[in-house]
């Protein structure tokens, strides 16, 4: 298949470029803003059906969460209109689209794991954005996949895993936050996930991934430095009051995997296992 890659500088798109090396029957068509504007109808309409594109991976978003707050013409272009865009050029060619949605799409009242059939319920204009988005991508191409994940890190671009690695090295004191549950997902294995989609073939639908397990920030952070080494910092749990942000953020954003753990035969590695890799390969880069 001919498979087009957006987003391919960000981190699941340079996670999905290390694995494409393996994936060699397919031809890989890998694309950022400077390859390809997605905002653009006319150049993704024409990009599509000059490359004969049978897939796509949408790997681009606007993902400043509280920048969003104050930009929201931007994030609602990024991430309503360019996905509707892709969809319909793909879904011209009888194609398919695998999209990629986040857990912010609800607001984190609930107190057991998010399901796939919840009724979304977002509390910023990064999740309405992103929301809209999962719509128009289903209107527009009826073999899509939308994944929402959550608390995305890698080795590549900027995450909290390598902030609190270099924060945990610079100072003696941190603050995280304590009261907002969720699960960390290695960028390395939703791009893993995805292969796997591609190579048995799109079902249709919205699932959902991340790591398995639940966590706080406060004991996400205080992981990374146990995992990474560093022992001169002293990280302090804090209310989310006490770290006011302009983006409301979910308390509880678990999300419940059976969907796409049965539907693709697939297991989900644990969070800690997960992030060892991420830290050990960033120790090995430094």
């Amino acid at each position: 298949m001919n498979i087009l890659i957006t987003g391919c500088k960000g981190q699941l798109g340079n996670e999905m470029q290390l694995l494409e090396q393996e994936n060699t029957q397919h031809v890989w068509f890998n694309t950022d803003v400077d390859e390809l504007d997605i905002t653009n109808q006319l150049a993704v309409e024409q990009f599509v059906a000059q490359n004969k594109i049978d897939g796509i991976v949408n790997c681009a978003a606007y993902t400043a969460v509280d920048k969003a707050e104050s930009n929201k013409e931007l994030c609602t272009t990024l991430n309503t209109v360019a996905p509707a865009y892709l969809a319909a050029a793909v879904g011209k060619r009888g194609g398919w689209i695998i999209h990629i949605s986040t857990d912010y799409v609800f607001n984190g009242t609930k107190h057991t794991p998010y399901v796939e059939t919840d009724t979304p319920c977002p509390d910023s204009v990064y999740g309405s954005t992103k929301l809209a988005g999962e719509l128009g991508v289903q209107k527009f191409c009826k073999d899509s996949v939308i994944i929402r994940t959550a608390w995305l890190y890698s080795t590549f671009g900027n995450n909290f895993v390598k902030t609190m690695i270099r924060l945990g090295k610079e100072k003696e004191q941190l603050g995280v936050i304590f009261d907002q549950i969720g699960t960390p997902t290695y960028a390395r294995d939703l791009a893993q996930v995805i292969m796997t989609i591609i190579n048995k073939g799109v079902i249709p639908g919205v699932y959902h991934f991340s790591n398995e397990g639940v966590i706080s920030w406060y004991d996400f952070t205080k992981a990374i430095h146990r995992i990474a080494g560093i022992t001169t910092c002293k990280v302090r749990p804090l209310h989310t009051e006490e770290y006011p942000t302009p983006a409301n953020r979910p308390h509880f954003s678990v999300l419940d995997k059976t969907k796409i753990k049965e539907t693709y035969n697939i297991e989900v590695p644990y969070w800690e296992e997960s992030l060892k890799d991420c830290v050990s390969k960033l120790i090995v880069e430094s």
